[in-house]
């Protein structure tokens, strides 16, 4: 059975006052439109390149409107854990949004409770969790080659998750994903954490999900234990169809040279991630393009402040400005950087016209990567990294009561994050994989009364 096309248009409607770009989204047979109010004036042009470019700034801006929700229509179940803040989860729930249907966050976990509570804020979930997902799920499975699959059925062992049971459509995770970056020099592809990416499917089969999406970095595929080799065929022993491929956030339009690993797995076909990743692909574009229009923004909240930095820090800031550098010269350099070191980019400094690197957790500080602004004698700033992540500005990086996270929480969380792009991606490729059971009702996201 051929999988169902996956088609996004971008038309300009100028027939009343406020100009509008106006989405299609078509997944097989869902289908939804979406808007954005533009000053026409300010369109480079009508090409499909010129408003999805407009398109993708209003989206970044917080300008996305959808029709007043129909509470009896479709719904989607989505449950996250390793969730984060959650930039995984608000790409998915854009493709359900966009293609018509109505996304009900169920469930969450995640061990750092400040991102949880973020989390909270922006999604609200029925049930939520601090507690280790690796003890929240039973996992025995037995890897003998006469038999590969759960010696007995996963069950969920945390009493603030068990509700959700027979309530999820579609589960998301980012299990740790330290264990195989190629920032870790020390445990990379051997790291403990590693055979936490087995609790999805474990989980999956716990709470009875139709879809899963689990992204991790690319060295996933390396892991020494074989960790995704494992995970996948428990998924497949289980009925699950799996495909898997690489995300990159400059084809998806961020300017951003980084890279996510995308398993979906599925219960009615076998997804089609590239097909997806192909339906939004954009040019390539360059950091002006996200940040240009914060650069004389007033300092004046936490997000839209940039770090304290030493003296120190602060001459090789002033040296880079001073002389019209982006590449700090050795002798500025730490003693151990300064001879035979293989990371030019650390205490270097941004170009307007190119991609910044992978944002991480230390985009506040020089000595982390490439991170000072092109123009500013500083690094990034909260609200900047955000943006660079793909997050759009009504994204609410706040506490349950609204008071703003610390700067160490807030780096955490952005750092960490995926991209919503690369989210709303892979969002639609595993609603297409399940459009057939939704279509047919075998699935509970058809009916509102599932979200209960």
């Amino acid at each position: 059975m051929p999988m169902p096309s996956i088609c996004e248009t971008f038309t300009l409607d100028s027939s009343s006052d406020d100009a509008r770009i106006v989405r299609n989204l078509s997944i097989g047979g869902m289908r939804g439109v979406s808007w954005a109010r533009v000053d026409a004036s300010a369109l480079r042009g009508s090409s499909q390149n010129d408003l999805e470019d407009a398109w993708d700034r209003s989206f970044l801006a917080g300008a996305v409107e959808y029709p007043s929700e129909d509470r009896s229509g479709s719904i989607v179940r989505i449950a996250d854990v390793f969730c984060g803040a959650g930039g995984l989860s608000y790409g998915v729930r854009e493709a359900a949004r966009a293609c018509g249907m109505r996304p009900v966050s169920v469930m969450a976990a995640d061990v750092d409770s400040v991102a949880l509570e973020v989390y909270r804020r922006n999604f609200d979930p029925k049930y939520h969790s601090t507690r280790n997902v690796w003890t929240s799920v039973t996992h025995d499975y037995t890897s003998r080659r006469s038999r590969f699959g759960f010696t007995g059925k996963p069950r969920i062992d945390d009493e603030r998750l068990t509700a959700a049971v027979g309530k999820v459509d579609i589960l998301l995770g980012g299990p740790p994903c330290e264990g195989h970056s190629s920032s870790n020099n020390r445990t990379r592809r051997a790291d403990p954490r590693n055979k936490y990416y087995i609790a999805m499917p474990a989980l999956a089969v716990a709470l009875g999900a139709e879809a899963v999406i689990v992204e991790n970095v690319p060295g996933i595929q390396h892991d020494k234990t074989n960790v995704l080799e494992q995970a996948k065929k428990l998924f497949e022993s289980e009925g699950w169809m799996v495909s898997e491929d690489i995300a990159n956030a400059v084809a998806l339009g961020l300017p951003q040279t980084r890279k996510r690993h995308i398993l979906i797995a599925s219960r009615t076909r076998r997804p089609d991630i590239a097909s997806a990743l192909e339906a939004f692909a954009r040019p390539p574009r360059d950091l002006r393009w996200a940040i240009g229009d914060l650069n004389d923004i007033e300092p004046d909240s936490p997000m839209d402040t940039g770090a304290q930095l030493s003296e120190e820090n602060r001459r090789r800031i002033d040296h880079l400005f001073d002389t019209g550098e982006y590449d700090l010269q050795n002798e500025f350099r730490p003693e151990s950087h300064r001879y035979g070191h293989t990371y030019p980019s650390i205490y270097g400094r941004l170009r307007w016209e190119k991609p910044s690197g992978t944002i991480t957790t230390g985009f506040g500080t020089p000595g982390r990567g490439r991170y000072i602004h092109p123009e500013k004698r500083r690094t990034l700033t909260q609200h900047e990294a955000a943006r660079i992540q793909g997050f759009p500005d009504t994204f609410e990086f706040a506490l349950i009561n609204g008071e703003t996270p610390t700067r160490t929480n807030l780096a955490s969380m952005i750092g960490d994050a995926v991209p919503p792009q690369i989210g709303y991606a892979a969002g639609a490729a595993a609603l297409a994989s399940m459009s057939v059971s939704i279509a047919s009702g075998a699935s509970g996201a058809h009916t509102p009364s599932g979200a209960d």
